[in-house]
């Protein structure tokens, strides 16, 4: 009795090389997130060593409303590469627009705080360990944050112009991985200093 012959199938899985762009924004995130890494330890570190005040407990009030903004914003930058990858280039716009604003609200906050930390509580980078630890760790993330609404705004410029197209969507996700890592970058610095700081 013969047995059956041997289906072998033709057919191969291709692999394609992953886009330079994303290859080089994972890489920016890596090495970004080792010195976010080290600003976070120094400021676990430095919890409650300061000689004089004030102490963060005094001083601080966890920002709920500004937190939620800059968190919200990673839903409206996914909708927005969502929308440009479906060809729809007005609604991109507006949800691209819709982040940007609530980036904004965010690093207004940001600014409000330091702003009565200074002049109402007299807290500076120099006034103690705390100070010092805070305005580097906070100042640090606003840096990224400005960095990532001044390229949001510039693509946004783009797509007001008719620049922006269904073929721009994988540039525009690899602006929007840095985004989503300035968000996530946020989550550990809320809780280090407005949960465990405190």
């Amino acid at each position: 009795m013969s047995t059956p012959p041997t289906v072998i199938s033709d057919a191969h899985a291709t692999w394609e090389h992953p886009s330079r762009g994303r290859v080089g924004m994972l890489c920016l995130i890596s090495a970004e997130s080792a010195i976010f890494t080290i600003f976070v330890v120094a400021y676990l570190f430095y919890i409650g060593r300061s000689l004089t005040g004030p102490a963060p407990k005094d001083v601080l009030h966890v920002p709920v409303f500004f937190t939620a903004c800059l968190l919200s914003s990673s839903l409206t930058i996914h909708f927005a590469v969502k929308s440009l990858k479906n060809t729809k280039v007005g609604a991109f716009a507006l949800w691209w627009f819709l982040t940007l604003t609530l980036g904004t609200f965010f690093l207004a906050g940001t600014a409000r705080e330091w702003r009565h930390l200074i002049y109402d509580e007299g807290l500076t980078i120099q006034t103690n360990l705390f100070g010092t630890t805070y305005y580097s760790l906070v100042g640090l993330h606003a840096f990224h944050v400005t960095v990532g609404l001044v390229a949001i705004t510039t693509v946004l410029l783009f797509a007001l112009l008719g620049y922006v197209r269904q073929e721009h969507a994988e540039r525009v996700d690899v602006l929007a991985l840095y985004w989503h890592f300035v968000d996530a970058v946020w989550v550990v610095v809320f809780t280090v200093v407005y949960v465990i700081g405190r």
